[in-house]
This record gives C-alpha cells, sequence and structure tokens, in this order.
C-alpha cells in the first residue's frame, strides 16, 4: 500500500532531456485548452521540453511550422477559451503507413519521444497503433538513409498517454471526459430559455441533442430537466412506444403541465435497429394529439462557449496527471488513459478502454441492449434507473402503500440544487408508497407547524429553480425540541429527510441527543449536504458548490478580461465560504489565478511579500494581469482591504490594483447541470435508504429507531456514496471553525501554485498506479453527474 513507500513528490521527478509533445484530435471539446495548457505548464515545471502540434495528427505529418516549441507565456488566456487553440483536423493520411512514417520522422528530427494526445477513442487508438510500430518506422528511417543508427537507438521507445476530449463522455473507464459537463451547460441554457416560451404557448418542443453512439447527453439533460421523454440509442423504446408515449402526454396536459419536452439523441433508435429522428417525433405528436410542436435541433452549439469549472479543474488535473505519467512510463508499461473515477485520478491501459468502448457499439448493433447500458458504466445505468424512477408517476391502483409519513425539510443558506433535491425526494417517496409532507422554513417553521402534504406534480419544474422553494433558515432544533416533537406526533412523522449545510448536520446531531427524551425523534433520519461552502463532514460534494464555483469562475473570466485591457492591474476578490477555502482554492484553479488565501493553510506577511514579487516579475512578461483569491474567513486581521492596500502600495509604479467582493450572488443562480444531478440522484439514494430502514425499525405497528446508525449523513467519498451515522463524524470536525478537520482539496493546492508558476512541493504518493478496467463494474458514483 502507499502507506508502506516512501512518499513520492512532483518536483522529485526529472523531465529533464525530455521531449514531450502535445496534440488535439477528433471532434473539439471545451477545456481541452485548459489540459494543454496544464501539460505544457507542467512540463516546463519538470524541466522538459513541451512542443505544440498543430492541426491534429495532420500537423504532425506534415511537420516544419507545424511543431513547435512552446513557453509559459504560449498557454496564458486560454483556461476561459472554448474549443482548442492548436487546432484540430480530421486526417486521412495519418491513417497510411506513409503518413506515420513521416510523423515519426517530424519527431524524432525534435528529440520528443512523449507525446499526450488529447481526443476521442479514434485519436486513441491510433496513437496506440504509432507506438507500436514505432521501432520499426525507426529502422526503416534508418535503412532510408533519413536517420542515423544512433538515433534509433536514442529515440528508440514512444510513450504515449491520452487524456479523453469529448462531449459525448462515450469513453469507457472514465467517469466524465473533458468537454461533457460544459455540453450539458449549453444543453440545460437552452432548455431552461426553450421552457419559459413553451409555458407561455403551451407548447411541445422536441430537442435533438447530440450524441451518435451514446445517450449520456440526452439521458442527463433530460433528468436534469425532468423532461417528459428521452430515447438514447442504448435503450430503445419497446414495441408500441408511440401510443405509451402520447398517453403520457396528454395526462401531462390534462394534469395542467403546459408544455412537454422530448428530448432525442441523434442516434435514437427503435429496438428493430431503426432510426427515430426528431422530426419522427414532432409528426407522430401532430398527428395523434394535434399538439403545437416544435423541433430545436441544437447540434454544434453544444460544443461551444466558454468551459464550465468542472471541466477546467478536471482538465488541469488530468494535464498534470498526464505529465507525471510520461515521466514515469517505461518500454513496458501500456499506453495508457488518464481519467477520474469518482473524485480519484486513476491511470487505465488505453486498450482495455478502447476495447469495452468497442464492445458497447457491438452490443447495441446486435440488439443485446441491456448488455450496452451495463458496459456503459455504473454511472450511466445510474442515471437510467433515477431517470425512469422520477419521469413517470405510476397510477395510484399500482403504488404500495406503506401508511409511513416522511417529511423533508431545508436547513441553512440557499443552494442551487436544493429543489432538485426535494423533487426526487418527494418523487421517490411516493413511488415507495409512503406519504410525503413538505416542511417550510427549516426547523423554525417546523415548530410552527408549517407543514403540509406533497404530491407529485407539486414539485413539477423544480430541477431548474434555484434558491429553496420550501424556504430555508439557519436556525438549530435545539431550542424548540418540544414544539417540533408535538408537530412529529401530530403528523405522525416516521422519518426525517434533511436537506442542507452545516447547521443541518449539527441539527441531526441535537435531535438525536434529544432522543433520551422525545421518543418522537425515535425514527430513522437522514442527510443530504447542500450548500455552497461544501464545508460539511463526510462528504466530498455537497448540492450548490459547483454552481457557486461557476459564478465565481464567470466573474473571474469577466475580471480578467478586464484587467487585460488596462494592462498592470491586479484585481482582489473575496468568495463566500465561510471558514472553508474549497470555493477560494477551487475557483483559483479553475480561473488561473496567481495566488488564493485560505484559512486551511496560515499564511503571514512574508508571503504576502513574496506574492507582490512574483507579480511585479510578472508584470514584466507578456501577461500583464494579476488575479488573486481571497476566502471571506481567512484571516481576521489580513482582511480584503488590507492586503488590497498592502499590494497598492508595495505595488506603486508597477501595478495598480482592484478588488470585488463577490457576495451572496454566489448562492444564486440556476443550478448548474452537476448541482441538478448530483442533487436528484444523492437524494433518491438517501430516499430509498429510509425506506428500508423504515421496514427494519417498525415493530407492533409502530416505528422505533434509536441506534446510531439510523441518523445517517450521505455523502460522497472518493469513488462512493456513504451513509455515515452523524454521531461518527463528530470526530472529524472541527466545530468552531465548521470545516471537516481533513479535506481532499487541500491536495490540489500545490496545482494552483505550480500553474501559476511557483515553487512548492507536491505530493503524487496517490497517483501512478495502473488499474484495470472492470467489465463488471461495481456500484460506483461518477465524479461528475
Amino acid at each position: 500500500s502507499a502507506m508502506d513507500h516512501q512518499p513520492k513528490f512532483f518536483e522529485n521527478l526529472s523531465g529533464a532531456g525530455k521531449a514531450i509533445g502535445v496534440l488535439t484530435s477528433g471532434g473539439d471539446a471545451q477545456g481541452m485548452n485548459a489540459a494543454v495548457r496544464a501539460v505544457v505548464r507542467m512540463g516546463i515545471y519538470v524541466k522538459a521540453k513541451v512542443y505544440f502540434v498543430y492541426e491534429g495528427y495532420q500537423g504532425m505529418v506534415d511537420g516544419g511550422d507545424n511543431i513547435v516549441e512552446v513557453s509559459w507565456e504560449s498557454v496564458s488566456s486560454i483556461l476561459q477559451v472554448g474549443g482548442t487553440v492548436i487546432g484540430s483536423a480530421r486526417c486521412k493520411s495519418f491513417r497510411t503507413h506513409e503518413g506515420r512514417l513521416q510523423a515519426a520522422y517530424n519527431l524524432v528530427q525534435r528529440g520528443i519521444t512523449n507525446l499526450c494526445v488529447i481526443g476521442g477513442d479514434g485519436s486513441l487508438t491510433g496513437a496506440n497503433l504509432f507506438r507500436e510500430e514505432w521501432s520499426g518506422l525507426l529502422e526503416e528511417l534508418a535503412e532510408n538513409g533519413k536517420i542515423d543508427a544512433e538515433a534509433v537507438k536514442k529515440y528508440a521507445y514512444l510513450n504515449i498517454v491520452g487524456m479523453v476530449g469529448s462531449i459525448d463522455n462515450d469513453f469507457c473507464g472514465t467517469d466524465m471526459t473533458i468537454g461533457t459537463d460544459s455540453a450539458l451547460h449549453r444543453i440545460i441554457e437552452v432548455v431552461d430559455a426553450i421552457m419559459t416560451t413553451a409555458q407561455s404557448h403551451q407548447r411541445t418542443f422536441v430537442l435533438e441533442v447530440m450524441g451518435r453512439h451514446c445517450g449520456y447527453l440526452a439521458l442527463v439533460s433530460a433528468l436534469a430537466c425532468g423532461a417528459d421523454w428521452v430515447f438514447i440509442p442504448e435503450y430503445p423504446p419497446e414495441e408500441g412506444w408511440e401510443d405509451t408515449m402520447c398517453v403520457k402526454l396528454s395526462e401531462n396536459r390534462a394534469r395542467k403541465k403546459r408544455l412537454n419536452i422530448i428530448i432525442v439523441a441523434e442516434g435514437a433508435i427503435d429496438c428493430h435497429n431503426k432510426p427515430i429522428t426528431s422530426e419522427k417525433v414532432k409528426d407522430l405528436v401532430v398527428q395523434r394529439l394535434g399538439f403545437d410542436t416544435r423541433v430545436t435541433i441544437l447540434g454544434h452549439v453544444q460544443r461551444g462557449g466558454t468551459p464550465s469549472a468542472f471541466d477546467r479543474i478536471l482538465a488541469s488535473r488530468m494535464g498534470v496527471e498526464a505529465v507525471l505519467a510520461l515521466l514515469e512510463a517505461t518500454p513496458a508499461t501500456p499506453a495508457c488513459v488518464v481519467s477520474l473515477s469518482g473524485n480519484q485520478a486513476v491511470r487505465l491501459p488505453l486498450m482495455e478502454c478502447v476495447q469495452m468502448t468497442q464492445e458497447v457499439q457491438k452490443a447495441m448493433d446486435e440488439g443485446r441492449f441491456l448488455e450496452a447500458v451495463r458496459l456503459r458504466g455504473k454511472s450511466f445505468e445510474n442515471n437510467l434507473n433515477t431517470y425512469k424512477l422520477l419521469s413517470q408517476k405510476k397510477p395510484d391502483a399500482e403504488l404500495p402503500k406503506t401508511n409511513f409519513n416522511v417529511a423533508v425539510l431545508n436547513v441553512g443558506a440557499p443552494a442551487a440544487g436544493m429543489n432538485a433535491a426535494v423533487r426526487a425526494a418527494v418523487r421517490v417517496g411516493i413511488t415507495e408508497g409512503h406519504k410525503m409532507f413538505a416542511v417550510i422554513d427549516g426547523f423554525e417553521g417546523f415548530a410552527r407547524g408549517k407543514i403540509k402534504e406533497i404530491s407529485w406534480g407539486d414539485v413539477g419544474g423544480w430541477t431548474g429553480q434555484g434558491g429553496s422553494i420550501l424556504g430555508t433558515k439557519r436556525t438549530l432544533p435545539a431550542k424548540y425540541l418540544e414544539k417540533i416533537a408535538e408537530q412529529m406526533r401530530t403528523n405522525n412523522i416516521n422519518a426525517l429527510m434533511v436537506i442542507g449545510g452545516f447547521e443541518a448536520y449539527l441539527g441531526l446531531l441535537e435531535l438525536a441527543a434529544a432522543r433520551e427524551k422525545y421518543d418522537e425523534f425515535c425514527v430513522p433520519m437522514v442527510m443530504v449536504p447542500a450548500t455552497v461552502s461544501n464545508n460539511v463532514p463526510g462528504s466530498d460534494f455537497s448540492i450548490g458548490a459547483d454552481t457557486a464555483l461557476n459564478t465565481i469562475t464567470d466573474t473571474c473570466d469577466r475580471i480578467k478580461q478586464s484587467a487585460s485591457g488596462t494592462k498592470r492591474r491586479v484585481f482582489i476578490i473575496e468568495t463566500m465560504g465561510g471558514y472553508c477555502g474549497y470555493l477560494a482554492n477551487m475557483g483559483a484553479l479553475a480561473a488561473g489565478a496567481d495566488a488564493a488565501y485560505i484559512f486551511e493553510e496560515q499564511f503571514d506577511i512574508r508571503e504576502l511579500q513574496a506574492n507582490v514579487e512574483h507579480l511585479t516579475e510578472k508584470m514584466k512578461t507578456s501577461i500583464q494581469r494579476g488575479l488573486v483569491l481571497r476566502n471571506e474567513n481567512c484571516n481576521e486581521n489580513y482582511t480584503t482591504d488590507f492586503i488590497y492596500q498592502l499590494y497598492s502600495e508595495e505595488g506603486k509604479g508597477v501595478f495598480d490594483c482592484r478588488k470585488n467582493v463577490l457576495g451572496h450572488m454566489q448562492q444564486g443562480g440556476a443550478p448548474s447541470p452537476f448541482d441538478r444531478n448530483f442533487g436528484t440522484k444523492i437524494s433518491a439514494k438517501a430516499m430509498q435508504w429510509i425506506s428500508k430502514k423504515l421496514k427494519d425499525t417498525y415493530r407492533k405497528g409502530k416505528v422505533f429507531a434509536n441506534t446510531d446508525d439510523s441518523v445517517c449523513l450521505l455523502g460522497m467519498r472518493r469513488r462512493n456514496l456513504v451513509f455515515q451515522p452523524v454521531g461518527e463524524l463528530r470526530t472529524e470536525t472541527d466545530f468552531v471553525h465548521r470545516i471537516p478537520k481533513e479535506q481532499w482539496w487541500l491536495k490540489l493546492r500545490p496545482l494552483m501554485k505550480i500553474l501559476a508558476k511557483y515553487k512548492t512541493s507536491y505530493d503524487v504518493s496517490d497517483s501512478g498506479q495502473l488499474e484495470h478496467v472492470d467489465m463488471l463494474p461495481k456500484e460506483a458514483v461518477p465524479a461528475a453527474i
């Protein structure tokens, strides 16, 4: 295990004498530039030479000006740009032996024996073939007198590391490919916009999204906007779907729903492998139901626009991991792909991933659809099951009746995605046969009896709404115990689901402690973390943090733009988070900031001095702007004003300063696709846990649960969703500062510093083990959605 070995540090790995070529190939995807930037800066940091290969494999074959050595500044300002700045082209000549021979010659001329390929499965397969032929190609070049025998020996091996850039998320072995999250952002923006006009006119919209062979985008966007129907290639509808769909649509209209949204993947098929097109769906609705129906084909919009915060962080982490893998590669290691599994960077053998990806296609071609869904991986299957669970209400006659009453409430500050979580809880609860109750205004509202039954239809359209529709308060239950117990008794509440932040966690601890005195609290209780601060112990992520991160990133992009207009300007930006530095640190990574001041990493005047000197040096280069993030509570004396004044004084004559407090806009806005789906899936899972606990604790006509494991927090830990008794999380919590004692993202802190050109120490002991692609993946939760 990693514990027995000496820790491994990035700065001890040298790239001196090595040359790395980086290329983007295949269809472009947002976030490719962030990956290119990370590879270039990481490569230069370890003293390797780094080369751009322009226009994908075409540039490698053409050589000349298409393969150029780059500097640190070459990748400045590309983090926020969509697409790929080094270009990507479909290349016929690389498919021929002559083409690859020429490419090998061009690389050897520059001593490049390390390639980082960012692209889809076709590009990566091509790279692997090139690697296998490499030594043969060099011998052939030597025979033709193009290179000498010395070169054949010196450059005998080609190392290849791949990163998957593809908006379709169609690559097996990776939870999220670079660009998928951004493509979802584009789709959701369009759906949100269409929903308002469809509301006005009582229309039906058929939306066609990309995905020729993979239904991921269609499926996840259907989940994220609560679409009425979705068509994907992996899971064709059953015979007679035309009738079923039309019945469903007309039922929805009868329930006063003014709009219908149908999402079609461009590769959608029926169970006889015949295409289902958006036009066909539209004609069907018009002929059968006479509904006013419109088709919108999203097309290349999905590939465009700025990368989301998630894609920037993903691509930056992967770029670093790729350089690491190249430095450690030996002739014996297979070509690998770096990817994320859960929240963990992993390396997988490239060809294993490609083979599995091809298996899916084969299963689809042969009509083995269940197999196709399973091979796509756990996260895909999870999405499909959750969608099926939430999209269609069973007729009342078919629902089980448990006679249990379950209450849902929001606690703490508003966080985007809370409503999606409430919707999922209510609908799963109803499906499981419970009566669902909504509590208005948190524990305070609970004490005042603000509680009412909530139905399936009541939560329609909630996924895309920001804030908290139920209303939320920071008040803790301790001072209202008597009244809350009375309400639980009056409404006969058998279980409690709390969606909220640190207060929700404290609240559950208080209710658990009150069990001795009040039997009413001896019921299953579960909490789902929802707070922009991401400061809840027991979970790597909380609902709302991704949306806030995107707000911060967007604002920083605009500020950087204004700064590069004026030149020689440094912006100091204050973020929320309480004492938790997650938003400041990850925001800095996603926005390409020069520094981030956080409470978890103490800093003193010497550090501030060093940062000022660093910026002074930076102003001498072609990048004449600076960006510094500061968490609101990072230090009580070094306030935002103090840092602003210090920088202004020290930077006199070199740069001027501006400051910006982002404030409450970080809690608002429509939830990002990540938060909608994370909220939906984690909440559905929590509700299923409640059902199981209710069954287990029901004795002699009543529910009685007083063990520690009946008050849990459901959190995402590395690769899995885990239920943890809140009592056990006490030891992991710093109650004074309201943060977990250990936070995973602090490990990424050196990443930001390295990418901003600081010398630092970076522990990479975690990475490096080559894993294998699991053909039968176990229950896991995706990094993203």
